[in-house]
């Protein structure tokens, strides 16, 4: 349990100690994740800078968004070969990978190839 220390105690501890904490003006925080993204409308964002690095205290209203696995055709298969000049399996990969997205798919299979 934490005693009670008024605010201005504790920021004058916090400075002591090398930490900085500083509110950001925030509309949503969107979280990426493969399975889906977190969703944080109107949230409440706190940066904290201390020596240790930065963090992210984060709170608000949490909503959750599950990625839609995009299907591609055999069209997109050969374009993405044609242009990444790569095998069929690689330029699958590629496209499940990217979620269906072919210029991702391209891109992702041309910087593999440097």
């Amino acid at each position: 349990m934490m005693p009670k220390i008024n605010p201005r105690q504790m920021q004058r501890l916090m400075k002591q100690m090398g930490i900085q904490s500083e509110n950001i003006d925030a509309k949503r925080v969107v979280i990426e994740r493969d399975e889906g993204n977190i969703i944080i409308e109107n949230p409440s964002v706190v940066k904290v800078k201390s020596p240790a690095g930065d963090t992210f205290q984060i709170s608000g209203a949490i909503s959750e968004e599950q990625k839609e696995e995009k299907e591609f055709t055999e069209d997109d298969v050969k374009m993405v070969i044609e242009q990444a000049k790569c095998s069929k399996e690689e330029a699958e990969k590629a496209l499940k990978e990217s979620g269906g997205d072919l210029a991702q798919a391209i891109l992702s299979l041309q910087k593999q190839q440097k």
